[in-house]
């Protein structure tokens, strides 16, 4: 509960069935900004968020009422589950013992305070998000197991996740920075963050396609605003969260640039504009008219998804037949070395990237294929 009514977040998995469900709420709100619904706090909005969500959902944290104004009771165990405002992770427990939580965590403040932490060190939306879930998912586990110290709690849970859940490297490090944020940032405890090590770096090459399977990728896509947004990701190796964000005025066609705009890392830049693919767009444009975004998603107020693009190009790799794991990054890795296999000096494409250090593009001399190929192998000789 806020001074301004209930504020429901809605945390993975949930259906599209649920989402739809807070949509057709009376009088609630989307805010952008901190991703959450803002609902009326009242009985009947309780009501309906227990028929909904029956034991998903987490108590809503309390609020000092004005006198005279007593918050609004739930429903009683004969009527409906308890709400509240946000959903448990898979296997969350049920009954958590706050008070086997340390005394600094288990304030009901600390999520809204690494909330606040990462908005003002101007961290993105989306990694606001992912901080703020794996803080959530480590409280929960640790509200049933005792361990001496703090620190030592988090390094259970890691192993926990490693050893026990099969936890990806990133899904690891991601876990890593967001503990040792809450330690160090919202708790000050410089000490508590230094007690967590972060795993070793993983050094992996790109999967780049050749120019003919990206060619027959391009082939195998119909559908005119799907083929001018993948042109659009592989002619200037754009992300795909750049791809989706962009508006009409951002191609620059007297310059034949693409102006991104708050790329990774809060970062404008500029990049290629095909011709070709300005070809494709300019079809697309003039069929669609879209307004605002150049790639709308199914309400033209927002743009497309990053997932919607990620299946796009799945799909398209697999009617093309490429044998390899293809994703939208996938293109951009292409960009980037198939522009310094055709003897782009590797500086230019650092800028056209927008890589803030050059050994982050140096990765691509270990797969440009014709450098390679140019060197025999012992035995043929």
């Amino acid at each position: 509960r806020t001074p301004v009514g209930l504020e429901l977040e809605l945390t993975h998995p949930f259906s599209p069935a649920d989402l739809e469900a807070v949509r057709n709420l009376p009088h609630r709100r989307w805010h952008g900004g901190r991703r959450v619904w803002i609902l009326p706090d009242d009985a009947e909005t309780l009501t309906r968020l227990a028929q909904i969500f029956g034991s998903r959902l987490l108590a809503p944290a309390p609020l000092s009422q004005p006198a005279g104004h007593p918050p609004p009771q739930m429903p009683t165990a004969g009527e409906a589950p308890q709400s509240g405002t946000g959903l448990r992770p898979p296997g969350a427990h049920t009954s958590p013992k706050p008070t086997e939580i340390p005394p600094a965590l288990a304030t009901p403040s600390t999520l809204e305070r690494l909330r606040e932490e990462m908005t003002l060190r101007g961290l993105s939306p989306r990694t606001r998000k992912i901080y703020l879930a794996h803080v959530r998912y480590f409280l929960d586990w640790a509200g049933e197991r005792s361990a001496d110290t703090t620190a030592q709690k988090a390094r259970e849970y890691l192993v926990h996740l490693v050893e026990e859940r099969g936890a990806s490297r990133s899904f690891h490090t991601q876990a890593v920075s967001a503990l040792k944020l809450l330690f160090e940032r919202v708790l000050a405890d410089r000490t508590l963050a230094e007690g967590i090590p972060r795993p070793k770096v993983e050094h992996r090459l790109p999967s780049v396609l050749t120019k003919d399977e990206t060619l027959g990728l391009l082939d195998a896509i119909r559908n005119p605003k799907h083929r001018a947004l993948v042109m659009m990701l592989y002619s200037s190796g754009l992300r795909v969260g750049e791809v989706v964000r962009l508006c009409r005025e951002d191609l620059d066609v007297g310059h034949g640039l693409v102006r991104v705009r708050h790329g990774k890392g809060a970062k404008d830049r500029m990049t290629l504009l095909s011709k070709r693919a300005l070809l494709v767009v300019e079809a697309y444009v003039q069929a669609f008219q879209p307004e605002g975004w150049l790639f709308p998603g199914d309400r033209p107020e927002r743009h497309l998804t990053a997932r919607s693009v990620q299946r796009v190009v799945h799909d398209a790799a697999r009617r093309a037949g490429i044998t390899k794991r293809v994703s939208p990054h996938t293109l951009r890795h292409s960009f980037a070395t198939h522009l310094l296999e055709g003897g782009t000096d590797l500086r230019y494409i650092q800028e056209l990237l927008g890589h803030s250090s050059s050994r982050t593009t140096q990765i691509y001399t270990h797969v440009t294929a014709t450098r390679l190929s140019a060197i025999k192998s012992p035995l043929d000789e």
